[in-house]
């Protein structure tokens, strides 16, 4: 995280406020219709990557230790988001008891590749935030602070203070090997009557945001319960444009069930496994 105070009152310092509220609640507007994070930007940490694996997060507020350690004052912010990380971790059971929480390792750092890659993309948020776009706004540098320089100080505080997107995936993993959970349509290995439908099934984490192919594994689980080949096809009806932004109703073909996303159950991902959960460890 890239963070400034910010010399004009333009951030969503204060958009908690009452006033906001009733703003929001009666008309519509204000500084609540904010999502926090206005602007993204995909970038590929070096030459030759097939894709994307810094993702870029301005918002218009700072953003630190999740929000519980803000200063008070304006200020704007750049998310730092690693997309495809080499780092691995694991997820077992603690005893026999469903009601037990798992023991949970997320391995962050365990591959030195991604730390090499967050330091290039906080990098790139800085020479962002001195562009003179920047100028009048940019007040003193938060976070890492002015004087955090060179590799090694800008590593240790990305130690100390790196934050987690709330995206896991791959705790009950699609595949036919021993560490796999779930086959290619969602059913659990070994347990009849059993459909993972989550980003756990995902192998490896996508590219970006993980909502949209989440939706669309839950789709697919759907599909797979009533015996369809595909899902139904969407369509867009009714569009119109509105203050800039255009809307369209969705209607469903006759028959189609309603499906959402849901996290489920991590604890799924060892007891349920064909493999050891020692041979998993090692293998995967």
């Amino acid at each position: 995280m890239n963070s400034y105070r910010c010399t004009r009152p333009v951030s969503l310092a204060g958009a908690e406020s009452l006033g906001n509220l009733l703003r929001y609640l009666l008309l519509g507007r204000g500084m609540l219709t904010s999502n926090v994070a206005e602007a993204l930007a995909f970038v590929r940490s070096g030459t030759g990557l097939p894709a994307p694996d810094i993702e870029l997060i301005f918002a218009p507020a700072f953003f630190m230790e999740h929000g519980a350690a803000n200063p008070a004052g304006h200020g704007f912010s750049l998310g730092v988001a690693l997309l495809r990380p080499e780092s691995r971790g694991s997820i077992t059971l603690a005893s026999g008891d469903p009601l037990t929480a798992p023991l949970i390792q997320p391995g962050y750092f365990s591959a030195d590749a991604d730390m090499g890659t967050l330091l290039v993309g906080l990098k790139a948020a800085r020479q962002i935030a001195h562009a003179p776009a920047f100028d009048a706004y940019r007040g003193a540098e938060v976070w890492p602070g002015q004087g955090e320089q060179n590799d090694t100080a800008l590593a240790a505080f990305v130690r100390a203070h790196f934050q987690t997107l709330y995206h896991p995936v791959g705790s009950c993993k699609m595949g036919d090997d021993l560490c796999a959970v779930v086959d290619n349509q969602l059913r659990v290995h070994g347990v009849t009557g059993l459909r993972v439908a989550d980003a756990s099934i995902m192998p490896t984490i996508i590219g970006g945001h993980p909502q949209a192919a989440t939706l669309m594994i839950a789709e697919r689980a759907a599909a797979f319960v009533l015996g369809r080949s595909t899902p139904p096809p969407i369509h867009f009806t009714d569009l119109e444009e509105t203050n800039g932004v255009t809307h369209a109703a969705v209607s469903r073909d006759a028959g189609a069930v309603c499906t959402s996303a849901v996290t489920g159950d991590l604890m799924l991902h060892w007891c349920l496994s064909q493999a050891p959960v020692s041979a998993c460890l090692r293998s995967c």
